[in-house]
């Protein structure tokens, strides 16, 4: 241990970590920078924060404030510690809804606010697109802004006192005239007052710099504003009083279509003197899909404002009256703006690549020109990009003349590097030439302090770093940012990767087959660490459970990408730091989904036990859990379910299994069928009934083996929809396809018995050999389906999961996996692809239950929610993960998990459900978690069908 971790254990009551873990999770915030702390230090209270300030001022160690880490510039990274204000000060300490203040901790995440001051028609005025993760110390830090900055300004507008420590302690209650100032900073402030109002550009958006300007008095004195933006660089913020604003009983959003962006951007200006509560802006390049909105290569996204819906109405066509349009689009219903809103808020993670997939990059994230030459700026934005060879996709607040972009820079050559820095330096010219200011919103950081002096001069720049030194003149907090800045190419996050591909199983089509490109997707935006989720959404289940940073899915990209460059995390694939992190991903595919850049933990997660236990003893559950389908299988073939179920019904022998299994011991067994679904298929008869179009049904194992009635049911319903059911072959060679086996001779004399698997119980355990033996040998079986048009109808949601995605994404090198793939559909989509006339029989209840994770991320549920309402099944399913997750819920360990998960959605909704209701339940995981945490029946949607067809 050494004598800085020894002297903050001693002096600190909140956790100190100077683990390799850690320190990983922190080398990175949201922009291109890296930079290695020495610790991280979680404080409880302001008394921590002084007692840490103490410490390492003695030890001449740099101190960093950090919140949610989604800073874009690199403020949120430093090389000494880290202070971690999310895990302990994140409280929201009070709201005067008559003084219209709330009183908050830096911690608290800005969303948490806004939910406690709804119920008082109030809100915070900023909202980033990270208002679900953000935190308000890092907003102060930043003065960050957000879509309704036109109607309620940044950060800096909405603050009323601080409460700070200064680095050698001293505790100050900033707030206007003077007060709280450190001394000297009047004296400061008093021999600078012609600069200080002749030589700060006036914008809406002006976020570089210092806001010394705030210290004028015609403008108050108000030192606390004047904190605002300083990105930690001052003193460390440990409470804050901030102003809330009325919030409009009912909105309306006017989406307005141009022919491009300069249009757009030209025109952003003149809807401000209506009043709206936004002006967002983004064209064509940036949205995947332009269903839901009105024609046009760019759009505007004007919210209005109302006491009543008709008011807010009225006012949306009045900006859509005003404007000079290609077409528009006027949304009152709350749920159809949400839609829209969501394709906005994604975009910082969605420009992080290019249509074509290529990786794009911040670094000139948010550039502010004053509004009314936002369209000129933009054009010669355009043509720098142009003349450097580069491509961006810009979007942004129009209304207030702030644009972000990604960039695709090369930032893993040297020359790509210096292209980088020549840019960013003839971008700072371009931004000054139109009265801009280099930051609009995210602040400057390691990005674009250095080039602070093309703004401000090298005056007004030698002024902040007089103004740093009254604040903090020993520069313990946070160098490097603002004042005497790193280059801004240097500590760059990719250099230390490796420059070769990594030699991986799976293929990663989407990243060129390089997973060191796979693991680059995180950029850190950190929608994962939401607390909750809205509507269907999954992503992340782990980390709302635990609310560590390790668990959630950017965390384990961290530690991934730490693993790949091997300075800190040094073991490769055997890091146990990395193992630990994997443990509790549920492999729920969520992140493959729900993630702006569509990061897919449970692909890496797979990749990495792979490597982790190779020519290793794995751990019990693997064996147990991971050849479920042998185990199954064998017992099957033995006929001994009835021998297994009754000694699992025995305590002492179950708890004895459960313990060499590697079973959480709070687990049941699940008990197996007395007759599997193929054994009752050939019982019928196992021939396809005659009639419409042929559908092969996959008998997966949880189907064959645990839950045949759902096989039964879904055989019932799609022979009365007029298909012809058959299960695949089991004889490989020519057999024959619709009869589940074959009967000719020859087939039985020459080929080999096999049944169908998708191979997942394998995937997840990181059996990637045994998982491409077992695809392979189903593809052979096989091959007599593939030679028809038949699709494959797959009843449970992470069997068709498997096969859609691990399947061509593992065997990447046979062309039939990518045919067996594309032919696999859930039992809705069956039944609307191929008996389109068909009408379900009527159920007329309400429904509750989950959509399976698998689904939702991979799948789909559209085909099921129009079926659903066919049959009067009503009412939303809940999103998020049931937390068994297949293997995930029974290994030992995770029991607490996998019900934290089950509590955050799944439960709560089957307990408020309406008398009467179904609880729907696709997944055999999601039954079965149901039945051992809530005693309920969850039942497979195919069999609420078969049971009405009667």
């Amino acid at each position: 241990m050494t004598d800085l971790e020894a002297a903050l254990r001693r002096a600190v009551r909140g956790e100190v970590g100077f683990d390799t873990t850690s320190r990983a999770l922190t080398t990175m915030d949201a922009s291109n920078y890296r930079r290695v702390p020495l610790g991280v230090v979680a404080p409880r209270d302001a008394d921590d924060v002084a007692a840490v300030l103490e410490v390492c001022r003695e030890h001449a160690v740099p101190v960093v404030a950090r919140g949610g880490g989604t800073s874009i510039a690199g403020q949120a990274t430093g090389t000494g510690v880290v202070l971690d204000f999310t895990r302990h000060m994140n409280r929201l300490v009070g709201i005067d809804p008559e003084a219209r203040t709330a009183v908050v901790q830096p911690g608290v995440v800005l969303d948490r606010l806004q939910d406690a001051a709804a119920p008082h028609g109030l809100r915070f005025g900023p909202d980033p697109s990270t208002h679900s993760r953000c935190t308000l110390g890092g907003m102060i830090g930043n003065n960050s802004c957000g879509s309704h900055s036109v109607a309620w300004g940044t950060t800096a507008d909405s603050v009323r006192e601080l409460s700070v420590l200064t680095a050698r302690g001293r505790r100050l209650r900033l707030g206007q005239e003077w007060a709280g100032a450190p001394e000297g900073l009047r004296e400061l402030v008093d021999g600078e007052l012609a600069r200080l109002r002749t030589g700060f550009p006036d914008l809406p958006r002006r976020i570089s710099g210092y806001a010394l300007d705030a210290l004028l008095p015609e403008r108050g004195a108000d030192v606390a504003r004047s904190f605002c933006g300083s990105e930690g660089t001052l003193g460390v913020l440990t409470e804050a009083v901030v102003r809330l604003v009325e919030s409009p009983r009912a909105r309306a959003l006017a989406v307005l279509g141009y022919a491009d962006e300069a249009g757009a951007a030209e025109a952003a200006a003149g809807l401000l003197p209506l009043g709206p509560l936004t002006v967002e802006g983004m064209a064509v390049d940036l949205v995947p899909s332009t269903r839901g909105l009105p024609r046009g290569g760019a759009w505007l996204f004007v919210e209005t404002g109302g006491d009543t819906e008709a008011e807010a109405r009225a006012r949306a066509e009045a900006v859509v009256r005003a404007a000079d349009v290609v077409d528009a689009l006027v949304v009152t219903d709350p749920g159809g703006q949400r839609t829209l809103w969501r394709i906005r808020e994604d975009a910082s993670g969605t420009a992080t690549r290019m249509p074509d997939g290529s990786e794009a990059w911040p670094g000139w994230e948010d550039c502010a020109v004053p509004p009314v030459r936002l369209g000129g700026y933009l054009r010669d934005f355009r043509r720098l990009l142009t003349a450097h060879g580069l491509r961006g996709t810009p979007y942004g607040h129009f209304g207030d003349g702030c644009i972000h972009v990604r960039i695709d820079f090369d930032l893993l050559s040297a020359d790509g590097v210096a292209r980088f820095r020549r840019f960013s330096q003839e971008l700072a010219d371009v931004v000054v030439a139109h009265g801009g200011s280099l930051s609009g919103e995210h602040g400057d950081g390691q990005a674009r302090a250095e080039l602070l002096p093309r703004m401000y001069g090298a005056e007004t720049v030698a002024l902040f770093e007089r103004a740093k030194a009254v604040w903090d003149p020993d520069d313990l907090l946070n160098p490097g940012m603002l004042v005497r800045p790193a280059p801004l190419d240097a500590n760059l996050r990719f250099s230390v990767l490796p420059r070769e591909p990594v030699d991986v199983e799976f293929g990663y089509p989407s990243d060129g087959g390089d997973f060191s490109a796979a693991v680059r997707r995180c950029v850190g935006v950190a929608k994962c660490r939401t607390t909750s989720v809205s509507g269907a959404g999954v992503m992340c289940p782990s980390f709302r459970a635990t609310g560590e940073e390790a668990h959630s899915t950017r965390g384990r990209a961290r530690l991934l990408h730490e693993m790949l460059a091997g300075e800190l995390v040094t073991d490769g694939w055997r890091s146990t730091e990395v193992r630990d992190a994997l443990d509790l991903c549920l492999s729920c595919k969520g992140c493959r989904s729900d993630c702006p850049v569509e990061v897919d933990m449970a692909t890496y997660k797979a990749e990495f036990l792979h490597h982790h236990y190779a020519g290793r003893r794995r751990p019990a559950a693997h064996y147990a859990m991971g050849w479920l389908p042998v185990w199954l299988r064998w017992a099957a073939r033995t006929r001994t379910a009835p021998v297994v179920n009754a000694l699992a019904s025995v305590r002492p022998l179950a708890a004895v299994a459960k313990r060499l299994g590697g079973i959480a011991r709070e687990r049941e067994v699940p008990r197996l069928a007395g007759e599997t679904f193929s054994r009752w298929w050939r019982r019928r008869g196992g021939r396809p009934a005659e009639g419409g179009d042929l559908v092969v049904l996959w008998p997966d194992t949880f189907t064959e083996h645990l839950s045949p009635s759902v096989g039964r049911a879904a055989v019932r319903v799609l022979e009365a929809a007029g298909l012809r059911v058959a299960l695949p072959p089991t004889l490989r060679g020519r057999a024959v396809v619709g009869d589940g086996t074959s009967r000719s001779p020859l087939a039985l004399l020459t080929a080999r018995r096999g049944q169908v698997c998708c191979g997942l119980t394998y995937v997840s355990t990181g059996q990637l050999d045994r998982a491409r033996a077992v695809m392979r040998r189903t593809l052979d079986l096989m091959a007599p389906v593939l030679e028809t048009s038949a699709p494959v109808v797959v009843l449970e949601p992470s069997c068709a999961a498997a096969l859609r995605t691990d399947l061509p994404e593992l065997l990447h090198d046979d062309p039939r996996a990518a045919r067996l793939a594309a032919r696999v559909l859930t039992f809705a989509e069956a039944l609307e692809r191929h008996a389109p006339d068909w009408a379900p029989p009527e159920v007329n209840l309400p429904a509750v239950g989950q959509t399976h994770c698998h689904q939702h991320a991979v799948l789909g549920d559209a085909a099921d929610r129009r079926l659903r309402e066919s049959a009067g099944l009503t009412g939303e399913l809940s999103g998020g993960c049931c937390g068994l997750a297949g293997n995930f819920g029974f290994e030992d360990g995770h029991y607490e998990v996998s019900a934290a998960c089950a509590e955050d959605q799944l439960l709560p909704a089957v307990r408020e459900a309406p008398d009467g209701a179904v609880v729907l339940a696709d997944g055999f995981s999601c039954r079965t978690q149901l039945e051992q945490l809530a005693g309920v029946r969850g039942r497979h949607l195919a069999e609420v069908l078969a049971e009405r067809l009667d």
